[in-house]
């Protein structure tokens, strides 16, 4: 039995550090060059599980260089691959992201493949039945939502990572039990003029449990129905901000699974966010469960 399972993209990353971005046209030599599984629900899955929880991920893998480093990485870090098939002929969803020392930021150019859409089979249904939490991401739509269906069936919290406006997610945001957006979707998707009132509209559109809204290095919001809460980004030296949003979705759905109420899971996700962007990798710096409530300790969060 797995306590967190996962639907969505996963992506075969190759993290480029340079010193400033360069100007068009011309050429730069490198810092550094790495490569990395991403994708919003696979890193998420991935920290989930580097935290301690039992975690699987649903979906097609391509048999290319991608598929193969995707499929070890994820084995790499005890993430279960057994609710995953390998598909022969296809080329994986790439990416290749420019980190910024200058300013601390990254920019991103993808190429999605063409990997073939994720049927839902009986495994699958079970381990989605059997879990604590399925995340989703918006990617892969059919399969999360068939996914989603299942998991509402059987007392399964479902977590929407909402990152992109893809067409259709629409149809996915009804089954959203934790429902958590960026700012630039929560505000673009709803009109709102702030992420407050974004959240209120998102909550009271769709109701999931709650609507927690990430705001990068001003932090967050959450509403419940009740009241709306922001809470902090904890200090960092940031070293590579990619994947940190990946990661706190994942931190979250492992609080899920620690029955942390909703403002405490947004600070040790918070938490787990912060410690990842220290280091470079969206799955190879994500802390360990020790490692983040040390730092919340430090941070003067004793109720860890």
């Amino acid at each position: 039995m797995y306590e967190i399972v996962g639907i969505g993209a996963n992506v075969y990353d190759t993290l480029i550090t340079l010193k400033r971005y360069p100007k068009e046209d011309t050429k730069m030599r490198c810092e550094g060059v790495k490569m990395s599984g991403g994708g919003p629900c696979a890193t998420g899955i991935v920290a989930a599980g580097k935290l301690g929880a039992k975690c699987a991920f649903i979906g097609n893998i391509a048999d290319d260089n991608g598929g193969a480093f995707l499929k070890a990485d994820f084995e790499r870090f005890g993430v279960s691959t057994e609710l995953c098939t390998v598909k022969c002929g296809y080329t994986s969803f790439s990416s290749y992201i420019w980190l910024a020392e200058d300013n601390a930021t990254r920019t991103i150019v993808f190429d999605k493949g063409n990997v073939p859409k994720t049927e839902i089979d009986e495994k699958a249904v079970k381990a989605i039945a059997d879990a604590a939490v399925l995340m989703v991401d918006g990617n892969d739509l059919d399969a999360a939502i068939e996914g989603a269906k299942i998991a509402k069936e059987n007392g399964t919290k479902v977590l929407y990572d909402a990152g992109g406006l893809y067409d259709g997610i629409e149809r996915l945001l009804p089954y959203a039990d934790i429902l958590i957006p960026s700012e630039e979707f929560a505000i673009g998707f709803t009109g709102a003029e702030t992420a407050e009132e974004a959240a209120k509209i998102l909550f009271d559109k769709y109701s999931p449990e709650v609507v927690v809204i990430t705001q990068g290095k001003k932090g967050g919001v959450m509403f419940d129905g009740k009241k709306v809460r922001s809470y902090p980004i904890l200090p960092a030296d940031v070293v590579d901000s990619n994947g940190a949003g990946d990661v706190f979705h994942g931190a979250f759905a492992f609080s899920v699974t620690k029955e942390y109420d909703v403002y405490k899971a947004c600070i040790f996700s918070s938490a787990v966010s912060a410690l990842k962007c220290t280091k470079v990798g969206a799955r190879d710096a994500v802390p360990t469960f020790d490692e983040t409530i040390e730092f919340l300790k430090e941070c003067g969060y004793d109720e860890f």
